[in-house]
């Protein structure tokens, strides 16, 4: 499994940026100086790698890189239904074209009948040179997926569902908390929420986690508040 320095403060911040470096030069420029907090960051440039190499999302990937930072290359795979084939075209796509070290496997499935097809993903991903690998289930998914990646997300949604949120599963107790990760979004703005956001994570068992204000079709446009805060 992939080991992050320890040097690093908990809890850190997984951030999926799904934004053009053009239009959002200074959300960027802000994460590249936030190195320290950060475990990863998530290189989306359209629904995946996009159709071509994109120079602007290429440099902000190199400059990531430079201060330490893991760069994801995001690919979805629909619950399973897309083919294995589609999916690790896209790692190998952001490999080639971004340099990324790690996948983000998004709307990965929670299923135990589906665990021997994200295995067959996962080494090829693997071996593709995915040294950090994240599978976003959204919920907690069957224990048998923590065998599978270095973090499980095990809850993406709106700050009222978080909020209110089961508690977590007992297995998930067998695992330190850097190997599970919460992504909220529509968190209101303040100070107050925000902290709540990362004690809630930090309670259930989540030593990664991203609060963000965004809400609606595109909440991950915005910067987690830790950053937003730091300026």
């Amino acid at each position: 499994m992939t080991h992050h320095p320890s040097e690093k403060k908990d809890p850190m911040l997984l951030v999926p940026l799904y934004e053009h470096p053009a239009d959002r030069p200074e959300a960027w420029e802000r994460l590249i100086r936030s190195a320290g907090r950060l475990h990863s960051v998530v290189l989306n440039p359209d629904s995946g790698p996009g159709a071509a190499r994109d120079e602007r999302f290429a440099a902000v990937a190199e400059r990531l890189h430079e201060v330490g930072v893991p760069v994801l290359g995001y690919a979805d795979t629909d619950y399973g239904r897309r083919p294995h084939a589609e999916v690790v075209q896209d790692l190998l796509r952001h490999r080639d074209w971004y340099a990324t070290d790690g996948a983000f496997l998004d709307q990965a499935s929670a299923d135990p009948e589906l665990l021997p097809h994200y295995g067959r993903l996962v080494v090829a991903a693997r071996a593709a040179g995915a040294q950090t690998l994240v599978l976003n289930h959204g919920v907690h998914p069957h224990p048998g997926y923590a065998e599978l990646a270095d973090l499980l997300v095990t809850f993406e949604g709106p700050w009222d569902a978080y909020r209110d949120a089961a508690a977590v599963p007992p297995w998930t107790a067998d695992h330190p908390a850097q190997r599970f990760c919460h992504l909220v979004y529509g968190v209101p703005p303040g100070a107050l929420a925000a902290r709540l956001a990362e004690e809630l994570a930090a309670e259930r068992g989540a030593g990664v986690h991203c609060a963000v204000p965004g809400s609606g079709a595109h909440p991950w446009g915005t910067l987690p508040y830790a950053l937003e805060a730091a300026g």
